[in-house]
């Protein structure tokens, strides 16, 4: 088994550290993060072999996170830390790509089985087909005129200035930028960057895109993301090239 690197998502410190702790034992890079957008920062600059997921963390929740992190790289194993009692979530969770979960408390040789087990799962399928890997985590970076986004360091820049953008501001853009000229409902939007558990909050696509197009404009007077009334948003490419 190749010495992977773990990540632990738990936004409760004490139990982050705890699970560490129960860790131990298997000799692996283990790092820990308290929420959704610095788990993505951290995805974006290395590859994990393996991610322990809680299902209850702040802003984005560990299910939209899961859907993310299997999107763009399914080879990663997905733990998810869930309650007793929340059955439906692991039903999601293992619909959006979760490899396994475990119901808090646990006990820590339990823990270990598991993340043994998808370690070896993983080590299976990388030796089966070694390039698959670096393949599928190396997303071409995206250049519409003035607009560059580079995946690999999760950074957008705009007529050559780098934007400092939250995780959610750069994948907002960079849907838009997947896709231009195609216009997007709120409830679109939604679905597609913040996940199902956000339906009917189509205020929050609202205020992400107003202080998004804020820092896009310090450096691009012409608004590339437009308003299409009484539809939604697109990306207008040609602005770019103003």
């Amino acid at each position: 088994m190749r010495h992977e690197k773990i990540l632990i998502v738990e936004d409760d410190r004490a139990i982050g550290q705890l699970i560490i702790t129960q860790l131990e034992p298997l000799n692996l890079h283990i790092e820990h993060v308290e929420s959704a957008e610095l788990a993505l920062k951290k995805i974006a600059k290395q590859p994990y072999g393996l991610i322990l997921l809680d299902i209850n963390l702040p802003q984005m929740d560990g299910l939209s996170l899961c859907r993310k992190i299997k999107e763009h790289y399914p080879t990663t194993s997905v733990i998810l830390l869930t309650a007793l009692s929340s059955d439906m979530d692991r039903v999601i969770g293992l619909e959006m790509g979760a490899d396994d979960y475990i119901c808090k408390p646990f006990f820590a040789r339990e823990l270990q089985a598991r993340i043994k087990t998808q370690l070896r799962h993983r080590a299976q399928i990388l030796a089966a087909n070694p390039s698959v890997e670096e393949a599928i985590a190396t997303e071409k970076n995206i250049q519409l005129g003035s607009l560059n986004i580079e995946f690999s360091s999760h950074q957008v820049y705009l007529a050559e200035r780098a934007l400092n953008l939250t995780a959610t501001e750069f994948d907002l853009l960079a849907y838009f930028a997947r896709h231009p000229n195609h216009v997007f409902s709120r409830q679109q939007l939604l679905d597609k960057v913040w996940g199902y558990q956000h339906s009917g909050y189509e205020h929050t696509v609202n205020s992400h895109i107003n202080r998004l197009r804020a820092k896009l404009e310090l450096h691009h007077q012409a608004p590339f993301i437009e308003t299409v009334w009484g539809v939604g948003y697109k990306l207008n490419p040609t602005q770019l090239s103003n």
